[in-house]
């Protein structure tokens, strides 16, 4: 019993290795093209990050606009390689999860990636040209701006991090429900008190401007509302009431 107990582990790890060495060689194969890419998406961030102000970024070594183009080239490889390895990632943990469980689980990675996103997006989009717009109202006749390309490009791929993990709170809230956790009133009671930690949330992952903050807690809490919305109407004591129906 024990040794099948080891052979079925062993299988399990040998699986988990060749899961992970594809993912690897998934980012290997990509890398190239991204590299490839890496100069114009920088170019189009910068120039969506600058708006109609028409301000430019200056960098302030030899290496550092390479060093920013090969980070946004790794950043790029992750995106295009997800869905390859979701599918290798899925394909192990899938067959150990009832039917219903892999079902469930595929629609909550899909929305998170989807959500995910949604959020970098609205960072990118419309949160940073309005940071930048914050930071050149501070110019005057002796103070001129000057923006390091550098600075705001490693800004930018935080916030937009932290924006794609703040719009999974549907999901988390959704999930919290429907494992019992915490029930749909309490949520409901508790509202107050997730304003205050949304907005917390929000101060630290982003700059110290009033205008950024709401921009990312307002958002926040419409989709936990909605979030809410869902779990009421998928709440575990209806999936109750209905099977025993």
């Amino acid at each position: 019993m024990t040794e099948s107990k080891n052979e079925s582990l062993i299988a399990h790890l040998e699986a988990l290795r060749e899961t992970l060495l594809k993912c690897i060689i998934s980012l290997c194969v990509g890398i190239p093209f991204t590299l490839y890419l890496a100069p114009h998406v920088l170019n189009w961030l910068t120039k969506t990050i600058a708006g109609s102000s028409n301000m430019t970024f200056n960098f302030f070594s030899p290496m550092e606009v390479f060093l920013i183009q090969l980070k946004t080239a790794l950043v790029l490889d992750v995106i295009v390689c997800f869905p390859y390895m979701a599918k290798k990632i899925w394909d192990f943990l899938l067959p150990a999860l009832y039917e219903h469980e892999q079902k469930f689980i595929k629609n909550v990675v899909f929305a998170s990636t989807i959500l995910f996103a949604a959020g970098a997006a609205f960072c990118v989009l419309v949160i940073m040209p309005m940071v930048v717009k914050f930071g050149l109202s501070f110019a005057s006749t002796n103070i001129n701006p000057m923006f390091g390309l550098s600075n705001i490009i490693n800004l930018t791929l935080a916030m937009a991090i932290a924006f794609g993990v703040m719009f999974q709170t549907p999901l988390v809230t959704i999930a919290l429900v429907k494992s019992g956790i915490i029930t749909y009133e309490s949520l409901c009671n508790l509202r107050p008190y997730i304003i205050v930690i949304i907005l917390i949330l929000a101060a630290i992952f982003t700059p110290p401007d009033v205008v950024s903050q709401l921009m990312l807690g307002i958002p926040t809490y419409l989709l936990f509302e909605l979030g809410l919305l869902i779990a009421k109407i998928n709440k575990p004591g209806k999936e109750k009431d209905e099977s025993s129906d």
